[in-house]
């Protein structure tokens, strides 16, 4: 396999990509976050609603709850669902970070790379 198939940004040589470019990443970016985030909160519901009986609006809602570090809405009564409750806070918290990467790496790459491209042209 080639080193471009890996590659979403432009190397640190070459030049800055056009705003279109860009906001096309940006836009890649956010959607793969609310993907991420809508499969993560579908996957909590499916779970609240079969462990504790709830409704897919209140297993939905206590899913976001937990995911935003709010807690519980409804009182947890099966012991599957408070273990479940346990690892899903900790998952939930390992995808907000990631949720957080995959939004601003083309923004911070973007600015670092402008930033290098400046220092490469003092330098000259």
């Amino acid at each position: 396999m080639s080193r471009k198939y890996f590659m979403l940004f432009e190397h640190r040589r070459q030049p800055l990509a056009p705003r279109k470019v860009f906001l096309k990443r940006v836009t890649k970016s956010v959607g793969a976050a609310v993907l991420l985030l809508g499969t993560t909160i579908l996957m909590g519901a499916a779970v609240y609603h079969r462990a504790e009986s709830l409704s897919w609006l209140e297993a939905a809602l206590d899913a976001v709850m937990v995911m935003t570090g709010l807690g519980l809405v409804d009182a947890l009564h099966s012991a599957a669902a408070k273990v479940f409750t346990c690892f899903y806070a900790i998952f939930t918290a390992v995808v907000f970070y990631a949720v957080l990467a995959i939004v601003f790496a083309p923004i911070v790459h973007r600015f670092l790379h402008a930033f290098h491209l400046e220092t490469e042209q003092e330098k000259e």
